[in-house]
Order: C-alpha cells, then sequence, then structure tokens
C-alpha cells in the first residue's frame, strides 16, 4: 500500500512506536466490552490494535486520504465506524446521540495535533455525555501545564482541573513519531468529574481570565483593573478566604477560585 506523507498544514505526526501504543492501552485501560471514540487516528496503528480490545470504535479523521484509506481497511468490520471531519466543527452531541454513545459509558483515546490541544480539550470537557475517561497524547510541555498545581497554575490548567482529573501519565520521545516533530511528548489522562454548566462555569472563568490578565501582577491588582473594584475590596475578600494580599492568580487552587467566585 502506498506511504502516507505527513501533511504539516494538518500537524500531522504519526505514532510508530509499538511499546508507547501499548502503554497507551494500559493508562486507557480497555478491556473487551469497552466503546472506544478515537480522535485523529491517522494511519490508523491504534484503531488496528482497538479492534481486538474494544466491542465498538468510533474514529473521527480530517484528512480525507486517510479516512478513504482507514474505511477501506475496516470495510468488513461490524465494530468500527471511520468518520470524516473537524473535531471542533463536528456536532458532537448528535454525533454521539447517532452513534448509540450517548447511552453507553466510553473512553475517548487520542492523539491530538498540538496546534489546536487547548480548543480540543475545551470541546471534550463540555461534552453533554462525557465519557469515562480521555486519554490523549499532547505536547509535554502542555501535559505540564495542564497537570500544573498551585504554584505554576494557568488559565489552561485551572480550566482542566475545574472539570475533570489530570494526570501526566509518561513521558513521549519524539523519535517515537514519523515524521519527527520539534517538541517531545506525553500521554495524559483527564476523568471528568463535573457536567458542564455554562451559565455557572461562566461566572468563575470571567473572575480567573481578570485575575490572569497579567502575569506579573498580583491578583488583587488583576481583579482591581479588570473588574473595576477598589483595590482595598479585592484584599479584603482575599483576606476572607485566608489569602495572602500579595498573592498572584498561579498561586490558587481550583477550590480557591470557586470560593472568591462565591463573595464576588
Amino acid at each position: 500500500m502506498k506511504k502516507i506523507v505527513a501533511k504539516k498544514s494538518l500537524g500531522q505526526n504519526f505514532l510508530q512506536d509499538e511499546e508507547i501504543i501499548e502503554r497507551i492501552f494500559d493508562v486507557a485501560e480497555v478491556t473487551s466490552g469497552d466503546w472506544v471514540f478515537e480522535i485523529g487516528p491517522g494511519t490508523g496503528v491504534l484503531t488496528f490494535r482497538l479492534v481486538d480490545r474494544a466491542e465498538k470504535i468510533l474514529a473521527i479523521e480530517l484528512d480525507h486520504q486517510l479516512v478513504t484509506r482507514l474505511q477501506d481497511q475496516f470495510i468488513d468490520s461490524k465494530s468500527v465506524s471511520i468518520l470524516e471531519g473537524n473535531i471542533l466543527d463536528v456536532d458532537l452531541k448528535e454525533l454521539l446521540e447517532t452513534s448509540g454513545f450517548s447511552e453507553h459509558p466510553y473512553k475517548i483515546i487520542a492523539n491530538i495535533p498540538y496546534y489546536i490541544t487547548a480548543p480540543i480539550i475545551r470541546t471534550l470537557l463540555s461534552l453533554t455525555y462525557q465519557p469515562v475517561s480521555m486519554t490523549l497524547m499532547v505536547q509535554d510541555a502542555v501535559a505540564d501545564r495542564l497537570a500544573a498545581e498551585p504554584g505554576d497554575m494557568s488559565l489552561l490548567s485551572l480550566m482542566a482541573q475545574y472539570y475533570a482529573t489530570v494526570e501526566k501519565k509518561f513521558f513521549v520521545s519524539k523519535e517515537a513519531f514519523d515524521p519527527v516533530p520539534k517538541v517531545n511528548s506525553a500521554v495524559i489522562q483527564i476523568i471528568p468529574r463535573r457536567a458542564y454548566d455554562p451559565e455557572e462555569d461562566r461566572k468563575v472563568f470571567r473572575l480567573a481570565r481578570a485575575g490572569f490578565s497579567a502575569r506579573r501582577k498580583t491578583l488583587a491588582n488583576n481583579l482591581s483593573s479588570s473588574l473595576s473594584v477598589p483595590k482595598e475590596i479585592v484584599e479584603a475578600k482575599l483576606a476572607e478566604l485566608g489569602l495572602r494580599k500579595d498573592i498572584r492568580a498561579q498561586a490558587l487552587s481550583v477550590t480557591d477560585w470557586e470560593n472568591l467566585q462565591k463573595i464576588f
């Protein structure tokens, strides 16, 4: 079969390392009764192995050439559905309903293009029908940001940890891919713990965006200037929660942000 040439425009780097593939399945704990939603199957290296491990596989791929190739290869498989589409444009609620995934526990496995990591994770965390788990291949530096602890938090880590538990599982060398990318990767696991609530969540993230507006400034300064609230009032509210008046946004935990929103 003709070799597939990776497209830089789509951020394609195809996983080749057999050991890494097995470790991904170990993290996802794929069993024979599982339903798996695979995002970006690429050449199908994970998909081919999932067929023998999972009960049902729904895979969505953007690249038309790869979609055609995969559909031909799985044409006789009743457990695999290959769809063409952009994960950021597809109506995922409708897709999960029509495929039966809305009525069955399922897991997500994905090798995410690095240039759209944050939008994809935001999309997955806001799914109406949430997965049991998400096992994702992301850029190593992004994995560290997603799993950061108070002191190194960012809007990205707050967003992920507000909705889910996030754990960096293992490092993946760039040599595991073809073509070899410029950066190393890592596998993270995200376990949803809270349903998406646009009205309530908007309040927390409005406050958080204000708090992170200038990383070098104190939280009190950022909130005061962004929300047009006198600084002394902001500092009083921080003190009410036992937070120092000179604390910075990156030092707050998810619980701190929730508590702060309640009294603001």
